[in-house]
Protein backbone atom coordinates (compact mmCIF):
# COMPACT_ATOMS: atom_id res chain seq x y z
CA UNK A 1 0.00 0.00 0.00
CA UNK A 2 3.06 2.42 1.19
CA UNK A 3 4.29 1.85 -2.41
CA UNK A 4 0.65 3.02 -4.18
CA UNK A 5 0.42 5.99 -2.04
CA UNK A 6 4.11 6.94 -2.89
CA UNK A 7 3.27 6.68 -6.75
CA UNK A 8 0.16 8.60 -6.28
CA UNK A 9 2.09 11.75 -6.02
CA UNK A 10 3.52 11.10 -8.82
CA UNK A 11 0.73 10.07 -11.23
CA UNK A 12 -3.13 10.24 -11.50
CA UNK A 13 -4.00 8.27 -8.21
CA UNK A 14 -6.19 5.73 -10.46
CA UNK A 15 -2.96 4.34 -12.21
CA UNK A 16 -1.03 3.74 -9.10
CA UNK A 17 -2.41 0.35 -8.56
CA UNK A 18 -1.70 -0.93 -11.79
CA UNK A 19 1.71 0.25 -11.79
CA UNK A 20 2.32 -1.22 -8.28
CA UNK A 21 1.12 -4.06 -9.76
CA UNK A 22 3.79 -4.33 -12.78
CA UNK A 23 7.09 -3.25 -10.42
CA UNK A 24 5.91 -6.30 -8.09
CA UNK A 25 5.37 -8.49 -10.91
CA UNK A 26 8.20 -7.68 -12.98
CA UNK A 27 10.73 -7.37 -9.82
CA UNK A 28 11.79 -4.08 -11.36
CA UNK A 29 13.17 -1.63 -9.40
CA UNK A 30 11.60 1.14 -10.12
CA UNK A 31 13.27 4.79 -9.37
CA UNK A 32 11.71 8.43 -9.17
CA UNK A 33 14.93 10.83 -10.45
CA UNK A 34 15.80 14.05 -10.48
CA UNK A 35 15.05 15.85 -13.64
CA UNK A 36 17.26 15.36 -16.59
CA UNK A 37 17.90 17.26 -19.59
CA UNK A 38 18.04 14.69 -22.24
CA UNK A 39 15.68 12.28 -21.67
CA UNK A 40 12.16 11.57 -19.48
CA UNK A 41 12.66 8.24 -18.60
CA UNK A 42 15.07 5.25 -18.51
CA UNK A 43 14.96 1.28 -18.63
CA UNK A 44 17.78 -0.79 -18.18
CA UNK A 45 17.43 -4.69 -18.79
CA UNK A 46 19.01 -7.36 -16.29
CA UNK A 47 22.93 -7.79 -15.71
CA UNK A 48 24.45 -9.71 -13.99
CA UNK A 49 22.86 -10.57 -10.28
CA UNK A 50 20.54 -7.18 -11.40
CA UNK A 51 17.32 -6.91 -12.41
CA UNK A 52 14.80 -4.83 -14.16
CA UNK A 53 15.66 -0.89 -13.94
CA UNK A 54 12.92 1.65 -14.49
CA UNK A 55 13.39 5.49 -13.49
CA UNK A 56 11.46 8.28 -14.74
CA UNK A 57 11.79 12.16 -13.82
CA UNK A 58 10.47 13.48 -10.58
CA UNK A 59 9.70 17.02 -12.67
CA UNK A 60 6.96 15.71 -14.81
CA UNK A 61 3.31 16.34 -14.78
CA UNK A 62 1.17 13.15 -13.77
CA UNK A 63 -0.13 12.85 -17.21
CA UNK A 64 3.26 12.87 -18.45
CA UNK A 65 4.83 10.84 -15.52
CA UNK A 66 2.42 8.06 -16.24
CA UNK A 67 2.79 8.27 -19.88
CA UNK A 68 6.24 7.93 -19.71
CA UNK A 69 6.46 4.99 -17.03
CA UNK A 70 4.21 2.75 -19.43
CA UNK A 71 6.36 3.62 -22.20
CA UNK A 72 9.34 2.20 -20.50
CA UNK A 73 7.61 -0.71 -19.01
CA UNK A 74 6.60 -1.41 -22.73
CA UNK A 75 10.65 -1.79 -22.99
CA UNK A 76 10.92 -4.22 -19.84
CA UNK A 77 7.97 -6.40 -21.49
CA UNK A 78 10.13 -5.84 -24.92
CA UNK A 79 13.16 -7.55 -23.73
CA UNK A 80 11.62 -10.08 -21.74
CA UNK A 81 9.90 -11.08 -24.76
CA UNK A 82 12.98 -10.60 -27.44
CA UNK A 83 16.08 -9.26 -25.32
CA UNK A 84 18.49 -7.89 -27.81
CA UNK A 85 17.20 -9.58 -30.85
CA UNK A 86 14.70 -6.50 -32.24
CA UNK A 87 15.31 -2.98 -32.27
CA UNK A 88 14.37 -0.76 -29.13
CA UNK A 89 11.35 1.01 -30.87
CA UNK A 90 11.02 -1.35 -33.03
CA UNK A 91 6.91 -2.79 -33.75
CA UNK A 92 7.46 -5.03 -31.11
CA UNK A 93 7.75 -2.33 -28.97
CA UNK A 94 4.90 -0.56 -30.37
CA UNK A 95 2.24 -3.02 -29.65
CA UNK A 96 3.19 -3.64 -26.15
CA UNK A 97 3.29 0.15 -25.30
CA UNK A 98 -0.16 -0.03 -27.32
CA UNK A 99 -0.90 -3.02 -24.66
CA UNK A 100 -0.06 -1.53 -21.54
CA UNK A 101 -1.42 1.96 -22.16
CA UNK A 102 -4.93 -0.03 -22.93
CA UNK A 103 -6.11 0.09 -18.96
CA UNK A 104 -5.39 3.59 -18.39
CA UNK A 105 -7.31 4.56 -21.10
CA UNK A 106 -10.56 2.39 -20.61
CA UNK A 107 -10.40 3.64 -16.97
CA UNK A 108 -10.61 7.19 -18.48
CA UNK A 109 -7.77 8.88 -16.64
CA UNK A 110 -6.66 11.07 -19.01
CA UNK A 111 -9.02 14.11 -19.42
CA UNK A 112 -10.37 14.46 -23.16
CA UNK A 113 -8.19 16.56 -25.25
CA UNK A 114 -5.18 14.31 -24.06
CA UNK A 115 -6.89 11.01 -24.25
CA UNK A 116 -7.47 12.17 -27.94
CA UNK A 117 -3.96 13.43 -28.55
CA UNK A 118 -2.22 9.79 -27.11
CA UNK A 119 -5.11 7.81 -29.83
CA UNK A 120 -3.37 9.24 -32.11
CA UNK A 121 0.21 9.24 -30.88
CA UNK A 122 -0.97 4.94 -30.21
CA UNK A 123 -1.91 4.50 -34.38
CA UNK A 124 2.22 4.96 -34.80
CA UNK A 125 4.02 5.52 -31.72
CA UNK A 126 7.80 7.39 -32.28
CA UNK A 127 10.65 6.95 -30.09
CA UNK A 128 9.98 9.32 -27.29
CA UNK A 129 6.57 10.80 -26.84
CA UNK A 130 8.57 14.35 -26.36
CA UNK A 131 9.41 13.66 -30.77
CA UNK A 132 5.87 13.78 -30.95
CA UNK A 133 4.68 17.12 -30.84
CA UNK A 134 0.99 17.20 -30.84
CA UNK A 135 1.06 14.57 -27.73
CA UNK A 136 4.03 16.90 -26.25
CA UNK A 137 1.89 19.93 -26.47
CA UNK A 138 -1.25 18.02 -25.12
CA UNK A 139 1.04 16.67 -22.36
CA UNK A 140 2.89 20.29 -21.67
CA UNK A 141 -0.89 21.94 -21.15
CA UNK A 142 -0.74 19.92 -17.70
CA UNK A 143 2.47 21.58 -16.76
CA UNK A 144 2.77 23.54 -13.31
CA UNK A 145 5.45 25.94 -14.58
CA UNK A 146 3.78 29.41 -15.41
CA UNK A 147 6.93 31.30 -16.21
CA UNK A 148 8.21 29.86 -19.29
CA UNK A 149 6.88 29.80 -22.83
CA UNK A 150 7.47 27.43 -25.16
CA UNK A 151 10.13 29.01 -28.18
CA UNK A 152 7.44 28.11 -30.51
CA UNK A 153 4.52 30.55 -29.16
CA UNK A 154 7.68 33.72 -29.21
CA UNK A 155 7.78 35.96 -32.60
CA UNK A 156 10.74 35.61 -34.40
CA UNK A 157 13.69 37.70 -33.36
CA UNK A 158 12.77 37.53 -29.15
CA UNK A 159 15.53 37.29 -27.19
CA UNK A 160 15.47 34.25 -24.90
CA UNK A 161 17.23 32.95 -22.49
CA UNK A 162 17.24 28.87 -20.79
CA UNK A 163 18.27 27.51 -18.01
CA UNK A 164 21.69 27.74 -17.74
CA UNK A 165 21.23 31.67 -18.58
CA UNK A 166 23.02 31.35 -22.52
CA UNK A 167 20.81 34.04 -24.18
CA UNK A 168 19.93 33.60 -27.88
CA UNK A 169 17.86 35.66 -30.75
CA UNK A 170 14.83 32.95 -32.22
CA UNK A 171 15.79 32.60 -35.90
CA UNK A 172 13.73 30.77 -38.91
CA UNK A 173 12.74 27.64 -38.53
CA UNK A 174 14.34 24.82 -40.39
CA UNK A 175 11.91 21.37 -40.66
CA UNK A 176 10.75 20.89 -37.44
CA UNK A 177 13.45 22.95 -35.15
CA UNK A 178 14.06 26.64 -34.80
CA UNK A 179 17.87 28.16 -35.92
CA UNK A 180 18.81 30.19 -32.87
CA UNK A 181 21.79 32.73 -32.44
CA UNK A 182 23.62 32.51 -29.29
CA UNK A 183 24.31 35.68 -28.08
CA UNK A 184 27.37 34.74 -26.01
CA UNK A 185 29.13 33.51 -28.32
CA UNK A 186 27.92 33.77 -31.86
CA UNK A 187 27.27 30.01 -32.38
CA UNK A 188 23.88 28.67 -34.11
CA UNK A 189 22.26 26.05 -32.85
CA UNK A 190 18.76 24.38 -33.50
CA UNK A 191 15.78 24.32 -30.98
CA UNK A 192 12.81 22.13 -30.61
CA UNK A 193 9.92 23.93 -30.68
CA UNK A 194 8.17 22.72 -27.36
CA UNK A 195 11.61 24.21 -26.10
CA UNK A 196 10.58 26.13 -22.52
CA UNK A 197 12.37 29.49 -22.67
CA UNK A 198 12.25 32.64 -20.75
CA UNK A 199 11.57 35.98 -22.95
CA UNK A 200 14.15 38.57 -22.26
CA UNK A 201 12.79 41.23 -25.31
CA UNK A 202 9.80 41.09 -27.57
CA UNK A 203 10.90 39.77 -31.28
CA UNK A 204 10.18 43.08 -33.99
Amino acid sequence: MEKVNVLAHYMPPEAAPVIAKWIDYFQCEFKISKSRATKLGDYRHPFKQLGHKISVNNNLNSYAFLVTTVHEFAHLLTWNDHKNKVKPHGEEWKVNFKRMMAPFLQKQIFPEDLRLAITDYLNNPSASSCTDLKLSRALKRYDALKDHTRLEELPYHTVFSIKDGRRFKKGEQLRKRFRCECLDNGNIYLFSPLAEVLALSTGT
